[in-house]
């Protein structure tokens, strides 16, 4: 590595500075300052609360109206729009909290993956957070998913509010400055500054040569392999697909060769 004679005169003058520098110069093939063993990747499926429209009382029939009363204009009923109630965190529920993590054996990458999932939210959020606070509660450890931002972290955070959990460090954002939290997110990172820009990880993916995670069922139908064919293991196999591209895309980020499956262990 070749420093002009400019930079070395100034940056001599301060061995912090020269540091920082050097540092910046002999890690310039990799776009992410973030080491990728304290990132913890994660995709979340949620569902409607109830299964049928009737299940709601009245009021929260009238308030799931108003919620999505832009959304469906004149094209839906709020009965019709409801199978598309978990969205929102206030009318729909986790049924899967898919995670992974990256692991080094004989200095080849691993991924470990693992999930929460189940019927009873309560505990999907506990066990959640007890991953977290054993062992991702360093302030170095951060979280990643692709529109987690906007999607995924606060859906999680609201949900343990509503199950009157108390919030981990790296989901209470409350009082925290945009830099200090602790969240990484694929789509934001995709932007580019861009924020009117939107990419599904299912066209992130194909661009990038990653196998795509979307090869059986997508969001969309994830309530009713839930609630008709009552197909936990489907959604999870689908969660973990996800989980698994998000961590395939950062490494893409990073200029880094992509895993193969013998790299990826569910535990």
């Amino acid at each position: 590595m070749q420093i002009q004679p400019f930079f070395y005169e100034l940056l001599s003058e301060s061995s912090d500075l020269f540091g920082v520098f050097f540092i910046f110069k002999t890690k310039s093939t990799m776009n992410l300052k973030t080491n990728l063993k304290n990132i913890l990747f994660l995709d979340i499926e949620t569902v409607p609360e109830f299964e049928n429209w009737s299940e709601l009382s009245d009021e929260q029939q009238e308030l799931f109206a108003k919620k999505t009363q832009y959304q469906r204009k004149e094209e839906f009923t709020p009965e019709a729009f409801y199978e598309r109630a978990g969205i929102w965190a206030e009318f729909g529920k986790i049924v899967c909290i898919s995670v992974g993590y990256f692991t080094e054996i004989a200095k080849a990458k691993k991924l470990r993956i693992t999930s929460f999932f189940g019927d009873d939210e309560a505990k999907i959020l506990t066990d959640f957070k007890g991953l977290l606070n054993t062992h991702f509660s360093q302030q170095h450890k951060v979280l990643c998913a692709h529109n987690g931002k906007e999607f995924d972290f606060p859906f999680i955070a609201r949900r343990m509010i509503v199950h009157k959990i108390e919030l981990p460090q790296k989901l209470n954002l409350f009082g925290k400055k945009p830099w200090e939290v602790p969240h990484l997110d694929t789509l934001e990172l995709w932007k580019f500054g861009d924020y009117k820009h939107y990419t599904s990880l299912k066209l992130l993916t194909s661009i990038l040569g990653i196998p795509s995670p979307k090869d059986d069922i997508d969001g969309s139908e994830v309530a009713q392999v839930y609630y008709q064919e009552k197909n936990i293991d489907r959604i999870v196999k689908y969660c973990e697909k996800d989980t698994i591209a998000v961590a395939q895309v950062l490494l893409r980020f990073n200029n880094e060769a992509l895993l193969n499956d013998a790299d990826i262990t569910s535990v």
